[in-house]
């Protein structure tokens, strides 16, 4: 997939799609509580797509365990996401999410591990793990 298009869907036709808590982190920016996600742990081979219109986000190799409670990323696969400041906690952030439906997905922080030194801290219900060797979920549209 080279040039990512927009979906112009509205937010509220997202509502029964996704769950209730996706829906609040992906549409509302709500933050999920610190090690509530299992992927957490996940350490297995394969793909974080957006768990509302499934793009790709992250390759499994991406991944790292930052200490913080969230599934957290050194690198995302390139033009998949949108960036943005929030000033919600006054400092400001960059806040990321998935460049085809907008979905709010977490803030990157400049302590992550080499080769890049970023930290994509990404909110668990915003995301879907598909495993290497199970086909991609198709685009929603």
């Amino acid at each position: 997939m080279s040039k990512i298009e927009r979906l112009e869907k509205p937010v509220d036709e997202w509502r029964g799609v996704v769950s209730d808590d996706a829906y609040a982190v992906l549409f509302t920016e709500a933050t999920e509580p610190p090690g509530s996600s299992g992927l957490n742990q996940e350490k297995r081979t394969g793909t974080f797509v957006c768990a509302a219109c499934h793009l790709p986000l992250f390759e499994s190799a991406l991944k790292y365990e930052s200490g913080t409670g969230w599934p957290s990323f050194f690198d995302a696969i390139d033009g998949r996401l949108g960036f943005k400041r929030d000033f919600a906690l006054i400092l400001p952030r960059t806040e990321y999410h998935c460049a085809r439906c907008g979905g709010h997905q977490g803030h990157v922080f400049p302590d992550g591990p080499e080769p890049t030194g970023k930290r994509y801290c990404n909110n668990g219900v915003a995301i879907r793990f598909v495993p290497e060797g199970e086909e991609l979920p198709e685009l929603r549209s």
